[in-house]
Formats: structure tokens, C-alpha cells, sequence
């Protein structure tokens, strides 16, 4: 996503300087690079599971403490002490106009904008996220918009809700007392040498003028939202391309149609546990499809011969070719929007974070069916894969769902570039800014009015109470006495 908004910026004429993980394929005179070397390895350091499919049974607390946070904390740390990026943050005197910055755990990276004066564009890749609703000055909807690590639509039962506002209130309380005070730390360590006192990193946040999210309906609940969020996923998606030789003859020739199975990047088909492996393999096997799936061991033992492993394949592409009929992903943001841009109906085998979510809307949507990985078995995922190829109603829901996602005023990468260049022009772009981000969060919840109503209350309740006391409590006195 980022990538492609790299490009677009660009093709316009723009002048980028990119901390990054992974160097541009060809130089650009318009580009430069400063490239964090080696990538650090945070799947093997501090992924504290035997493998990522035992994040199944992960619970929220561990996903952010075990997880998430450490993602954030270690990584920013890491590119901080890379001798090119230090260089750069305390010796470089540039001129820039914004500050683009992935909005994904690196918070205190945001100091860039104090150093250099600019407003603030963020990149949603992970879509919206609960936290996101104070920072942009909205009261958070919890009754109908659920938590992004939860399986939950946007039509919760009474302890769903529930459980959705604990979550919700619980991951905004650690957020705000936990980690963001690390990268306030970090900030502070890293760039303490300018002058004059540092703003709060939770500050600069809310100064962030756009975050382009890396969602759109009908894939994300409908929920409130201010001019500055713009939903832009998709923008990544390109016209199909003509695949390598081998691979296209393969999928032409495939008479009965293709079943594509990719689980990311993250996620490693090799990694699978034997019992699921064999369990996949056996079903393969026994379909009359052909099989197209990524596997990062080409040498995979017992392959069926209807099958082709890759340990790299062209997903988009491969997604836009007439004969593949059914995509089993494990539900990551971007698969699933390809998987519905292309209108391919899916079999999901969600395994950590939004993916479960992703997955649940595209069952209730009618164009998937949903595994639980744990629970796989060689008559479950026999019946998954045969639901949606002879069930013709999910290729006919996803070709509904699918025009909804392409039907748009401007392509997304325009309307991305738009809102960039937009917030340059204006200079942070100020009219898009709330004003509830200027109030004490007791004014911001009407916590103050409903404290002034109840005081109200209590006072004519208190005044109407003498009132009445003393006019039938004199009458009873004066009867007394007269008796």
C-alpha cells in the first residue's frame, strides 16, 4: 500500500526522502533512500510462540503486551540505532513539506514533524483502528462498531457489546498508560538535542491532519467519521498482468478451474503442522481442480500432481484470471480486498488479529466460508472447498460485493494523492481539524452536563422537599397542637 503511494506521489513530481525497510528496485532522481539494514528479525525475536499458527488461541491482552507493543517498541528502537538514521534525524538541515508516516506502532517517529515544522499525513495499513476515534476528535461507537481483534459484525448481542466496550476501554486505558509513555521515552531519548522543550508524542497525534485508511465499504462497518479519515483501501490493486509462462499454461489449461492458496507473507505454508499438512494435501488430491499455492519449500514431499507450489506467486494477478474459482487465504487485509476486487469467492482460515474480523464479514457477506484452523479436518475442508465451488450464490454475492468496492468517484490512489497534496497546499489543513480535540474529555463526553443536570436535579429535589416540609409539616404541628 505504502509502495504504491510512493509511486503515485512520484509520478506527480514529488520529491521523497523514504526511511525504510526495503530499498526502491530502481533508483529514482526524485528518491532518496535511507534504508534500515539488516531488517530487524522480529518474528524470531520476539514472537514468543512455537510457531504463528499458535496464535489462534492468543488472547487480546497477549496479542498487545506479547505482541503488538513489543512490534512497535523494538522495531522503532532498532531503526533508531542504525547509524544512517540516527545521522539523519540529529545532522539533517533539509526543507520538507510533510511528514508521511505509516500510522502502525512507530509513534514516536512522528517527532519529525516538531523537527521539521510540517503537518502530518498517516498511512491506515491496518485499516481503522479503535484508538484512532479520540485522535481525530470522535466519540468512540462501541455499541455497533466492534473492536478490530474481535470476530464481531456490527450487530453485537448484549454480551458481545459488552465484551466489546471492555476490550475496547481496555486497550485505550494501556494504550494511554502503558505504551505510549515508551514511545514518549523513546522521543525524548532520540530527540532530545533539539531546542526548547519536546511535545507529547499523544500530542502530536492529534495534530496528524489525514489518516488514509487502508479500508472501504463494504468491506469495513459503516461508522462516524470526520473529512480527515479517508478510506482508500484498495489503492494497492492494479490491472492484472499477463503471468509467467509456466504458470499461465497451467491455470489456462485447468478445464475444471483452479483453486489459488495463499496465506501471505507472514504465514508460511511450510511452517503448517504435519497432521494439517497431510490433511491438505490429501483433499488436494482428491479434487478434479488444479491447485495453485504458495509454499516456500518447492521440494514439499507427496505433492499430488493437480498441484503447483511456488514459494513466490503474482496473488493479484493470479486472482484476475478467468479459471480460478476459489481463494483460501488466511483473511489479511490486503488478500481479502484483491479476493473481492477480482470477485473471487474465498474459503478463510483466519488465524491472528483483524483477520478473523475480515473473515466473519465476508461469511455474513455470503462469499466466504470460514475454517477454524485448530479444528480442520480432512471432511471439514473437503466440504469448505466444495461449498463454494457448486454453491453458485457466493460467486453470485461476490460479484454484488465486488462492484460495490470498485464503485467509487476517483480510483483510490487518486483520492490518496488528493488529500496529501491537499494538506501540503493548505499548510496542515487546519479546517479539517475537530474542535473536540481542544476539550477536557469531561466536556468532550458531556460528562460535565450530565454532572450540572444531576446537581440540578438534586437541588430541586432538595428545595421542593423543604417546600413541602414546611407547608404540611407546620399543618401538622398546628393540628397537634389544636388536639
Amino acid at each position: 500500500m505504502i509502495s504504491a503511494i510512493l509511486e503515485g506521489l512520484l509520478e506527480r513530481g514529488h520529491e521523497l526522502t523514504v526511511i525504510t525497510n526495503y530499498p526502491r528496485k530502481q533508483p529514482h532522481p526524485n528518491y532518496t533512500e535511507i534504508v534500515i539494514a539488516p531488517v530487524y528479525d522480529f518474528w524470531g525475536k520476539s514472537v514468543k510462540v512455537d510457531s504463528l499458527y499458535d496464535l489462534t488461541e492468543i488472547s487480546i491482552h497477549h496479542m498487545l503486551m506479547g505482541f503488538l507493543y513489543p512490534l512497535g517498541l523494538e522495531t522503532a528502537e532498532y531503526a533508531y540505532t542504525r547509524e544512517n538514521v540516527a545521522n539523519f534525524i540529529r545532522n539533517d538541515t533539509g526543507h520538507f513539506d510533510l511528514l508521511l508516516a505509516e500510522q502502525f506502532y512507530q509513534e514516536s517517529y512522528l517527532m519529525l514533524a516538531h523537527k521539521y515544522n510540517v503537518p502530518i499525513v498517516t498511512i491506515g495499513t491496518f485499516g481503522f483502528a479503535q484508538y484512532m476515534s479520540p485522535m481525530m476528535g470522535l466519540m468512540s461507537t462501541w455499541s455497533h462498531v466492534p473492536h478490530e481483534f474481535l470476530p464481531y459484525t456490527d450487530r453485537m448481542s448484549l454480551p458481545q457489546r459488552a465484551y466489546n466496550v471492555y476490550v475496547s476501554m481496555y486497550e485505550l486505558l494501556l494504550r494511554s498508560w502503558y505504551y505510549l509513555p515508551q514511545q514518549e521515552a523513546m522521543a525524548a531519548k532520540y530527540f532530545g538535542f533539539l531546542p526548547g522543550p519536546l511535545p507529547r508524542v499523544a500530542d502530536l497525534e492529534r495534530q496528524v491532519s489525514v489518516i488514509l485508511l487502508n479500508s472501504h465499504l463494504p468491506l469495513t462497518t459503516v461508522r462516524a467519521k470526520v473529512p480527515g479519515l479517508v478510506q482508500v483501501g484498495g489503492l494497492h490493486i492494479k490491472p492484472p498482468k499477463r503471468l509467467p509462462d509456466d504458470l499461465q499454461k497451467f491455470i489456462d489449461e485447468a478445464k475444471d478451474g483452479v483453486i489459488f492458496f495463499s496465506l501471505g507473507t507472514n504465514l508460511r505454508s511450510a511452517d503448517l503442522p504435519p497432521a494439517k499438512l497431510a490433511i491438505i494435501l490429501g483433499v488436494f488430491g482428491a479434487m478434479k481442480q488444479r491447485v495453485v499455492w504458495k509454499f516456500e519449500n518447492e521440494n514439499i514431499k507427496n505433492l499430488p500432481p493437480n498441484v503447483l507450489v511456488r514459494s513466490w506467486l503474482p496473488q493479484s494477478d493470479i486472482l484476475g484470471h478467468h479459471n480460478v474459482k476459489v481463494f483460501i487465504t488466511h483473511g489479511g487485509l490486503l488478500g481479502t480486498q484483491e479476493g473481492v476486487h477480482r470477485a473471487v469467492p474465498m474459503v478463510g482460515i483466519p488465524i491472528y488479529c483483524d483477520q478473523h474480523l475480515n473473515i466473519n464479514k465476508a461469511t455474513v457477506g455470503g462469499y466466504a466460508v470460514k475454517l477454524d484452523f485448530p479444528n480442520i479436518t480432512r471432511e471439514s475442508f473437503r466440504w469448505a472447498l466444495e461449498e463454494v465451488l457448486y454453491n453458485p450464490s457466493y460467486k453470485q454475492n461476490i460479484d454484488r460485493i465486488s462492484q460495490m468496492f470498485r464503485d467509487r468517484p476517483v480510483p483510490a490512489l487518486d483520492e490518496a494523492i488528493y488529500w496529501i497534496e491537499y494538506v501540503t497546499r493548505h499548510k496542515g489543513a487546519k479546517q479539517l481539524r475537530s474542535s473536540a480535540l481542544d476539550l477536557p474529555w469531561i466536556s468532550f463526553a458531556l460528562l460535565d452536563l450530565v454532572a450540572l443536570g444531576l446537581l440540578s436535579l438534586l437541588v430541586i429535589y432538595i428545595t421542593l422537599r423543604k417546600i413541602v416540609s414546611k407547608l404540611f409539616g407546620n399543618d401538622g404541628k398546628t393540628k397537634r397542637k389544636s388536639d
